[in-house]
Order: C-alpha cells, then sequence, then structure tokens
C-alpha cells in the first residue's frame, strides 16, 4: 500500500471507475472493500488520514448495543451481533472476546439485568461470545478488585468484542487494495461533476500535498464523509438541507491500575441516562462515553468540561481509587455522525444508530449514521443499492467470511505489543533484522521500535508525525505526553524514508505538539 504508485495508477484509470468512494473513514473503507471484492473497478479518496476523524477514536468496541436493546431496537442489535462474530472471525488479531462486569446493587437489578442480558445473547444466536450470569459479590469483586464494595451486592457478567479501530481500518484498506482497490489519503474532493443529463459523473479532487488537481470519472459516487456528509451533499445540491446531528463522545485513559485484570465494566444507567464503559486496552484504561449534541463538526473536536467531569465523578463512585485528573493519561473526543432526527428531539442518546442510504436526484449515493461494529453490513447495503438504482447486474456479497489482510495468525499474545500486525509482525522484525538502530526502541512503555515507523512509511501510507502516532500506532491516546517526547525522533526517521528536510522535521514535530495539546487534560 504505496500511495505514490497507486496515486499513479488512479491518473491512468482516471476515466473508468465504477466505484467513486469519497471519505477513509470505517464507512468508506468498508464500501472500498465491498465493492472491489465483488469486481468493481473502485478508488477511494480521503482528504486527510485515513480515519482521521470518528473512525480513530471510537470506546473501541465491537459490540450488538446493550443500550439500544434497552430502547427496543431488537433488528439493530441483531445485525450488529452477527457483525461481531464475523469481525471476530474475519479479523482475530484484532478482535477480542471481551467480559464485562456490571455491578448490580439489590435483587431488582440482578433479576433485570440477567434476563435482559440473556435475551441479548439468545438474539445473537450462534454468533453470542459467551453466556450471560449473575455472579456473587465476592466473584464481582474478585474479577474487579477495584470496584467501590459499597456500591455493589452482586454483578451480571455478559460479553461483547474489544478491538483497535485504526488499525482494523488498516488492514481493511489492505484487504481492499489487494483485491484491486485504489485507496489515497490527503486527496480532498472539492467539486462533483455531472452529465448533460444531470447526472453525477465523477469528481475533481486537489492533493492536499503538492496542490495538483485531479479529474476521476465514476459510474457510482458514494459519500462516506460521515460528519461532513452534509458539506458533499452540498456540493451535490446547494439547497441540501441538514441530514446529520453530530454527536460528540468523549473518554479518557487511565492506567491499568485503576481496572486490574482481564475484565472490563460498564455502568448501565448514570445520572443522566447514558451507559458508561472502564475497558481494558493496550494495557490502558479506556473510560467513556458522553453523549453531547454539537453544532458543527470538526476534524479534532474538544473534550468540554462537563464531559470531563461526568466521566471522572461517575467512575469515581464506583472506584475504591476515584480518578483524578492529574491521572488521566490522555483525553479524546469523537462525533458521531447520527441522522438527524425528526421533530424537536435534541436527545441524542435517543437517535438511531442504524444506517441509513440517501439517493439524491442526480444519483449521490450519501451513507449516514452506523456504527464500527456494522460498517461491513453497511458496504454491502451500499453497494445492493446502487446496484438496484442503476439497474447494474446484482453481484455477491464475497465480505461475510473474508479474512482481512494480517489475521493469518495461530496464536495472538495481547501481552506482545507488535500482535496489532497480526501476520505482518514478523515482516517487521525480519525489516529490524536489516539494520541493527532499527531494532532501537522508541518508547518502552508504549512498546515502540524504530522499524514501526519505516514500515507505516512504505505500507501503511503514514505521511506525518500524527498519522504514525496517532493512528498506525495509538500513542496519542494511550500516552500523550510520551508521544509528545518521542515526536522528533519519529520525525527523524520519517523526513529520512519520504526524503524531506530538516525545516520538514520542524513543522510536522510543531504540528503534532499543537495537536497533542488536545489530548492533555491540564
Amino acid at each position: 500500500m504505496k500511495r505514490d504508485d497507486l496515486l499513479k495508477r488512479a491518473k491512468e484509470h482516471a476515466d473508468s471507475f465504477d466505484f467513486i468512494v469519497i471519505g477513509g473513514g470505517a464507512t468508506g473503507i468498508g464500501i472500498a472493500l465491498e465493492a472491489a471484492t465483488r469486481g468493481y473497478k473502485t478508488i477511494l479518496l480521503e482528504m486527510h488520514d485515513f480515519t482521521k476523524s470518528t473512525s480513530s477514536k471510537s470506546t473501541k468496541l465491537v459490540h450488538g448495543g446493550v443500550r439500544y436493546l434497552a430502547q427496543g431496537d431488537i433488528a439493530l442489535v441483531r445485525e450488529a451481533c452477527i457483525e461481531r462474530g464475523r469481525l471476530l472471525r474475519n479479523a482475530p488479531h484484532l478482535v477480542k472476546n471481551q467480559s464485562f462486569v456490571i455491578p448490580t446493587f439489590g435483587w431488582f437489578d440482578e433479576l433485570m439485568y440477567t434476563v435482559g442480558l440473556t435475551f441479548y445473547d439468545l438474539i445473537a444466536g450462534k454468533y453470542s461470545l459467551g453466556r450471560s450470569l449473575r455472579v456473587s459479590k465476592k466473584r464481582a469483586l474478585k474479577y474487579i478488585p477495584t470496584i467501590n464494595p459499597q456500591k455493589i451486592t452482586a454483578g451480571v457478567v455478559y460479553h461483547d468484542g474489544q478491538f483497535d479501530d485504526s488499525r482494523l481500518a488498516i488492514n481493511a484498506l489492505q484487504t481492499a487494495v489487494e483485491h484491486g482497490a485504489l485507496v489515497v489519503n490527503y486527496i480532498k474532493v472539492v467539486e462533483l461533476t455531472k452529465d448533460s443529463n444531470g447526472r453525477l459523473n465523477g469528481v475533481i479532487a486537489i492533493d492536499q500535498e503538492n496542490g495538483e488537481k485531479y479529474t476521476f470519472k465514476g459510474k457510482a459516487i458514494i459519500n462516506a464523509t460521515g460528519v461532513f456528509a452534509d458539506d458533499v451533499m452540498q456540493m451535490d445540491n446547494p439547497k441540501q438541507g441538514k441530514t446529520i446531528a453530530p454527536s460528540q463522545g468523549v473518554h479518557v485513559v487511565l492506567d491499568k491500575s485503576f481496572l486490574p485484570g482481564d475484565h472490563a465494566m460498564m455502568i448501565p444507567k448514570t445520572d443522566d441516562g447514558r451507559v458508561l464503559f472502564a475497558v481494558p486496552w493496550h494495557n490502558k484504561i479506556v473510560v467513556g462515553t458522553t453523549d453531547t449534541p454539537v453544532p458543527n463538526p470538526s476534524l479534532e473536536p474538544v473534550a468540554l468540561e462537563e464531559e470531563i467531569e461526568f466521566i471522572l465523578s461517575t467512575a469515581g463512585r464506583y472506584l475504591t481509587k476515584p480518578p483524578k485528573r492529574s491521572d488521566v493519561l490522555s483525553i479524546f473526543a469523537g462525533l458521531r455522525p447520527l441522522a438527524a432526527p425528526k421533530g424537536d428531539s435534541k436527545k441524542t442518546k435517543e437517535i438511531s444508530r442504524s444506517h441509513k442510504i440517501i439517493v439524491s436526484q442526480s444519483h449521490l449515493f450519501t451513507m449516514i449514521g452506523g456504527k464500527w461494529t456494522t460498517f461491513r453490513k453497511m458496504a454491502e447495503d451500499m453497494v445492493a443499492r446502487v446496484e438496484k438504482e442503476k439497474g447494474w447486474v446484482k453481484t455477491k456479497s464475497k465480505t461475510r467470511s473474508l479474512k482481512l489482510h494480517g489475521s493469518n495468525v495461530d496464536k495472538v499474545d495481547h501481552s506482545d505489543p507488535l500482535y496489532v500486525y497480526g501476520s505482518d509482525k514478523e515482516k517487521i522484525l525480519a525489516l529490524a533484522s536489516t539494520q541493527p538502530e532499527l531494532k532501537e526502541t522508541l518508547s518502552e512503555s508504549l512498546g515502540i521500535i524504530k522499524a514501526q515507523v519505516i514500515w507505516a512509511v512504505r505500507n501503511e501510507m503514514a505521511r506525518t508525525v500524527e498519522d504514525f502516532l496517532a493512528r498506525r500506532t495509538r500513542s496519542i491516546l494511550l500516552d500523550t505526553r510520551e508521544s509528545i517526547r518521542i515526536a522528533p525522533a519519529v520525525a527523524s526517521i520519517m523526513a529520512a524514508e519520504l526524503g524531506k528536510d530538516k525545516e520538514w522535521e520542524k513543522k510536522q514535530v510543531e504540528s503534532y505538539n499543537a495537536i497533542a495539546q488536545n489530548y492533555i487534560l491540564n
């Protein structure tokens, strides 16, 4: 997956694409993979880096959605449970079975959650990850010894999936490229083109690195830009109304000592009716999330003070060691591209997470809503809709049992920092063996060696220091201050590999440090 090669091929085939996918988050990546595996000539264009926005800032869960079950959305839960099972099978190096403990207080809690989660298991059917069951207070405290014993009389254990979102995206992109798709980051679509009948037939895009302008022609134009979907829809029709209601979800990252062991914790009902998760992830703990309406989307949303206070105070009531601001290793905010509600409702937690396809008069195909867990099914639905609207011959999905790049591993050792690379781990170690200095450690606590930087540039289209520290590795989320410390070394290695000068290095470090400030809680 090399940007220069893919861009060269894109220019050579600029007039002959079947699918032009705008947006390189979970939705766009899924659609590109789905279309390519069905034999369609496909190009994906991302204006920044892949998963720069929402898709790298999830709660790190592949889940059926216990909350949606409480809302009565059984169809969505069933669909998500099936997709959860498929992801676990197709990307076992990145998706794992995660057990959760719900602390209960009193017999009514125990009965309600045990019955509800048993129903959750039944809905999942053969895709269930494990049976839900009530456990005693003693057993619950053994699973999560840092739960405040005054807040619990027993517990209910259930199972969901846990994953690394940006790493899954990279592997899905690599799989799409292996099936003929062209995927390019830092290419911004600035205009949609139409034929004499007013139907879309292509896009005009600008390379963000050198300003070069391209025109790509395609039969189906897909708007998969998430929270920015309205911007593309207004390129098609300036009178287009608002379809997206962005909702901000905030997470804080804490040291593993706050939740030792392998179990996660879920608080099903907080003060304002939201769900709070505390989930082990890369030897840290991710705690969240919030659900706050925001008026306008941005690439780097910032946590609000009330969101920070909500997470820390709620977690503090249930843990024997309440987290303080000084304990936060990182704080990150992501935006959800929820479908705008009808009427006056502004409660984002009540807006359905189901995906929705909108087809304009000029045949712009827009996907709104959805979530990481169902990204493959969303893509399957989109390609089927395109075939129907265009009158094309129906093709069959091949992604339900398609193993993603890197999945060919016998056993996953989650204690090895390189496990996220799956079968590519051996190639990284082989690269490191070619030059002794590439084996050197950049960060002991994050488990990063120099060879990973070279690998990310050569094989994963990392173009900036931020690409590497935020998404090819998850350093900015796991320990922001440590990521800032190693940024100059990363810039130096990338500059040598990309043929950049010292001025580029300096600007990269400055740019990264500025972005990283949003992840530090002062």
